[in-house]
């Protein structure tokens, strides 16, 4: 083995020779399966790969090419401009008249905008380069339609747990720097993995760096330690919707230690600050509401203040409505009380108000008895007056609930006051 590979990062030297060597993929290279009769046929034609990091867009590309034996070629849509492309154009061209099939390989061809994506447009169709683009996001919103119609979409999934593992099994046995080397669990590896066979090889090859002086088993401890935070937390991903997911529930659960994990955790991963101090407005109302009325106004100030100072002393701004949040009362009752109010509302759409608290701006309207009868609340003593406000199908209904935590108990007191056969529990 030439002595400059073992400078390439183990997941190139695991790539896959040929397509039989690729996993995770046999919905597309299966016998039968799309790609395989593509090459059986030695017909290959444009397409685009959609599907997340790690998966072999790029590998399967350069295989599918050398199984036709077309020449390949590769641009990245990040550093590459329309030159770039008006280039390999041309190329395709003179191959194509001396019977010889170009493949472009265009990396994250989302990237490109709509004239970039145009200038592609006449190759493609006149058949001087064979286009293969590779992209994460969904092509029906960022592949322009005139090239989507010139091309099939194939996607391509997260490996399995079974491709994952027949990646470690092919790494132990054929990667010289891993022989002697055991990993007595893996799940935690292809837990952190995600899904993505190239994050799961770096990870492998780090914690075999990371491992002490003469010890030669990899623990759950260093893999851990081989996997930052920002690897596997995607911000549009399940670990973004997970960890705020238990961030809010912590909040809710009245735990502010919890909290600020979940918080930390957030702010290492590179999550935008203004969508946590948004989700602490909501929670405020929701989780909080008239037990502490302040509530949303500290959640409301703390966005106001981290959109002002920003990172990184944004944190400790966080970090104190989270825990004051946190530590409050909490009470349900106002989002409960709307909950019932539209279920209501769905379910009674031709429901009018009672006469006597409708509108009368006319004459004829307060001849039809609009507002006859309407007592203003404020010529009472105590500015209250029994009076019927619900339509009469819906006479006696209860939304609101108030618990007796905190403030809310006084609003409790009140209303029961007011209204006992309503509210008496």
């Amino acid at each position: 083995m030439p002595k400059q590979h073992h400078l390439q990062p183990l997941a190139v030297r695991m790539r896959p020779a040929t397509l039989d060597q690729v996993v995770g993929q046999d919905h597309l290279l299966g016998i039968g399966r799309p790609l395989r009769r593509m090459v059986e046929r030695r017909a290959l034609r444009s397409m685009i790969f959609w599907g997340p990091p790690g998966v072999g867009k790029t590998t399967v590309a350069q295989l599918l090419a050398a199984a036709v034996g077309a020449a390949f070629t590769q641009l990245s849509a990040v550093s590459a401009g329309v030159k770039d492309v008006r280039a390999v154009l041309e190329q395709g061209k003179v191959m194509q008249r001396e019977g010889q099939q170009l493949v472009l390989f265009l990396d994250e061809i989302h990237r490109f905008n709509k004239a970039q994506q145009d200038a592609l447009l006449q190759g493609v169709e006149e058949g001087w380069v064979t286009l293969i683009g590779a992209t994460t996001e969904n092509p029906s919103f960022e592949v322009i339609a005139p090239l989507l119609s010139r091309s099939a979409v194939f996607k391509l999934h997260p490996l399995s747990s079974d491709a994952l593992d027949q990646l470690i099994n092919r790494a132990f046995t054929e990667d010289e720097r891993l022989h002697g080397i055991t990993l007595p669990e893996r799940d935690l590896l292809k837990i952190l993995s995600g899904g993505d066979g190239r994050k799961l090889l770096t990870g492998l090859e780090l914690s075999r760096d990371l491992l002490p002086a003469n010890t030669t088993t990899i623990t759950d401890d260093i893999i851990r330690s081989a996997f930052s935070s920002r690897q596997f937390y995607d911000k549009a991903g399940e670990m973004h919707y997970d960890t705020i997911s238990a961030f809010i529930k912590s909040i809710r659960g009245s735990d502010p230690d919890a909290a600020l994990f979940y918080l930390a955790r957030m702010i290492e991963s590179g999550e935008d600050p203004l969508f946590i101090a948004r989700r602490l407005i909501i929670l405020a109302s929701e989780d909080i509401g008239n037990a502490d009325p302040y509530g949303i106004t500290l959640a409301t100030n703390v966005m106001l203040a981290v959109e002002r100072v920003g990172m990184p002393e944004g944190r400790i701004i966080l970090a104190q409505g989270v825990t004051w949040l946190a530590s409050a009362q909490k009470s349900n009752a106002s989002y409960m009380g709307i909950e019932a109010a539209l279920k209501d509302a769905r379910n009674y759409p031709h429901l009018a108000p009672p006469l006597h608290i409708r509108n009368a701006p006319t004459g004829l309207m307060k001849s039809l008895g609009y507002g006859k009868g309407y007592r203003y609340p404020h010529d009472a003593a105590g500015g209250f007056v029994e009076q019927e406000y619900f339509p009469e199908e819906l006479r006696g209904r209860v939304y609101y609930r108030p618990t007796e935590h905190g403030g809310e108990k006084k609003i409790y007191d009140r209303l029961l006051a007011l209204r006992p056969t309503r509210y008496r529990k």
